[in-house]
């Protein structure tokens, strides 16, 4: 008989070893739509209903359903003798698009383009270096770059940023009391969700999102900036063309999509045109300085190494960064998911 250590470490190996079909469980069911029917009936739904609603066969969609009843992402009760189906509380604020801190596109994202990529890492981690030719067809610096090659591309972008926000973005901004910064400059800010929140929480500044002409052009386009909203958008490349004064440059989850000597050259950049006593804001998941870490910014890196030419970094290297570049005061913070340095000049 197998003792209890031993049953223990069987059933770990038995999750891990089938944790890629868990995440492809979720991905699927976000993909028919299961969250978003149910949320929006505001009933219980039986299985028939759902497969017929969704246009798929009864025998998988119940097969479906009762995965997601075991990773409690549905409830099920039987009435009847028919199982009817709803959503969790978790499912109805994470996994269905109507809800206002939905990771749907997030989701879906990671399974379009992180998940058939991930069979590359054997070579990302043979290498040292990104596979984003052989993920995307497209010679490129990071998955990113590449992906902002069409409008519907740069418009699923916009959607993973505005869901990362969305649940991230009030903790980094108020990690530091930026209220005295009046003008600031949000660096690669794509669809403008951070700066958003930026002027929501602290309404005595303004903000211009630095980004891509091609990214700025259709962010005019599907998210209706105005005068009004204190932002302006400002296309260009932050490596080629100048950037212009401002008290306070945000960079937030850019940094690690760089490598060293491109990360200093953005941080001289902005030192040479940040007013005195003004500063740069990094948003980054950092890893600790033995390098030892949480499972999700252990992950992190592996993505990171895989997609861009950059690297998940310790605050040491950041400090070091920012040092070189004339930075002082330099102060970090830890988040939940992404860590926040202040540095000011």
């Amino acid at each position: 008989m197998a003792s209890p250590e031993e049953k223990e470490n069987i059933k770990i190996l038995f999750q891990h070893q089938h944790s890629f079909m868990v995440t492809k469980i979720i991905f699927t069911s976000c993909e028919f739509g299961i969250f978003d029917l149910l949320r929006e009936s505001g009933e219980s739904l039986s299985s028939a209903i759902i497969a017929e609603r969704l246009n798929t066969s009864l025998t998988g969609m119940e097969m479906l359903l009762n995965c997601c009843v075991t990773l409690n992402l549905l409830k099920m009760e039987r009435k009847d003798d028919r199982g009817l189906y709803e959503n969790t509380e978790f499912a109805n604020l994470y996994l269905a698009k109507s809800s206002p801190k939905s990771q749907y596109y997030t989701l879906k994202f990671f399974s379009d383009i992180v998940y058939p990529g991930m069979k590359y890492l054997p070579d990302a981690v043979r290498e040292g270096k990104n596979q984003i030719s052989s993920i995307t067809g497209v010679s490129s610096n990071n998955v990113f770059e590449a992906f902002y090659r069409s409008e519907e591309n740069i418009k699923a972008i916009f959607r993973c940023m505005n869901e990362a926000w969305s649940l991230h973005g009030r903790e980094v901004l108020t990690a530091f009391d930026l209220s005295e910064f009046e003008f600031i400059y949000d660096i690669g800010g794509s669809c403008g969700a951070l700066s958003k929140e930026l002027i929501a929480i602290y309404p005595n500044c303004t903000v211009t999102l630095f980004d891509l002409p091609e990214v700025v052009e259709t962010s005019k386009k599907y998210h209706g900036f105005s005068e009004a909203s204190r932002i302006t958008l400002h296309g260009g490349d932050f490596f080629k063309d100048p950037i212009p004064e401002a008290d306070l440059y945000i960079f937030a989850r850019i940094l690690f999509d760089w490598n060293d000597e491109k990360c200093l050259q953005l941080l001289n950049k902005v030192f040479n045109v940040c007013k005195p006593g003004g500063g740069v804001l990094i948003v980054e998941p950092t890893l600790d300085k033995d390098k030892t870490l949480p499972f999700p910014i252990a992950m992190y890196s592996l993505i990171v190494l895989l997609n861009t030419e950059g690297k998940v970094r310790t605050p040491s290297e950041y400090h070091s960064f920012l040092s070189t570049a004339g930075f002082k005061d330099i102060q970090l913070k830890k988040g939940n998911l992404f860590d926040v340095i202040l540095a000011r000049k």
